[in-house]
């Protein structure tokens, strides 16, 4: 067996002691709990600022709610594109091959996630937040073009904010017990497709020429991009009385909020520059995405 083969029979094993259902582990039908936050308050875009002095704790509760549906329906959106990418690699695969199983299970969290995610937002009552236009198209693209190793980098990118972001917010007593419970579950298994992710985009990494990855650096920067400025939509705002673009400049211009994005991206960033693939002209995008420390 290959390297590649013992990493998936370490995570399968993993992956056959550590699931969850979340519709069995999740009580759905338990009432949010009042004055809680639905993200740690000084995690919040606008922690810090006039604006956030100005808003009732009521105002900055419910806005939290909108920006914790912003960040699951990215993650929801995220994960709709790996799930294409898996399946059309592993049409190509052995179905004997434990890497090629594991993607298989992969794909069965995923759907698992996606489907929690979902609950959980019609929970919170409010819209689905997720890109449209351009960025709506760049995601469809990839998901139908994506393999080596922007395929891999650009979901590692919201994977590891996500994650970070979720393990601050399921031991924070000041969060809603449903959003922490969601944090918990999405935690625990995403460990896996970390691992997993990184392992294969090293892989390819190794045997991409160098056409190849520089044509890849750029579409990871702009996967980087968008993260940055979507995990929170603008549209939030709207919930607290704030008009989507004043919200933007005040979260862009927030220095809680840039060291919230450098802090969440730390971990993949640095593991992206090790990797050689934080260069280019992809560097411009990232840095325009705030998840670069300055």
């Amino acid at each position: 067996m290959t390297d590649r083969d013992h990493t998936a029979e370490r995570l399968l094993r993993s992956s056959a002691a550590h699931s969850y259902d979340p519709a069995v582990e999740i009580d759905w039908d338990a009432p949010l709990v009042p004055g809680k936050y639905f993200v740690p308050p000084h995690r919040s875009s606008l922690y810090g600022t006039p604006i956030w002095e100005r808003l009732s704790p009521e105002q900055r509760i419910e806005l939290t709610r909108h920006e914790a549906a912003s960040i699951a329906g990215l993650g929801v959106w995220f994960e709709t594109i790996l799930m294409q990418l898996l399946i059309r690699d592993y049409f190509r695969q052995d179905p004997t091959a434990p890497h090629a199983q594991y993607a298989l299970t992969e794909i069965g969290d995923e759907c698992r996630h996606s489907v929690m995610f979902g609950r959980m937002i019609a929970s919170l009552g409010t819209p689905v937040y997720r890109p449209s236009g351009f960025d709506h198209w760049l995601g469809s693209w990839i998901a139908h073009t994506g393999t080596g190793p922007r395929m891999f980098a650009a979901i590692l990118i919201a994977e590891e904010i996500l994650d970070t972001l979720q393990r601050e917010a399921m031991t924070c007593e000041d969060v809603q017990p449903l959003v922490r419970m969601v944090s918990r579950i999405h935690v625990v298994e995403e460990a896996r497709h970390v691992r997993y992710a990184r392992a294969e985009l090293a892989r390819q990494i190794r045997t991409a020429g160098r056409g190849r990855l520089t044509f890849d650096r750029l579409v990871i920067g702009r996967a980087a991009w968008l993260t940055g400025m979507r995990l929170i939509d603008p549209r939030v705002y709207r919930a607290v009385g704030i008009a989507p673009e004043v919200g933007r400049r005040a979260a862009r211009t927030n220095p809680y909020h840039r060291e919230t994005l450098q802090w969440a991206a730390e971990r993949v960033v640095t593991y992206l520059q090790d990797l050689d693939l934080i260069t280019g002209p992809g560097a411009t995008l990232w840095r325009a995405s705030g998840l670069l420390p300055r």
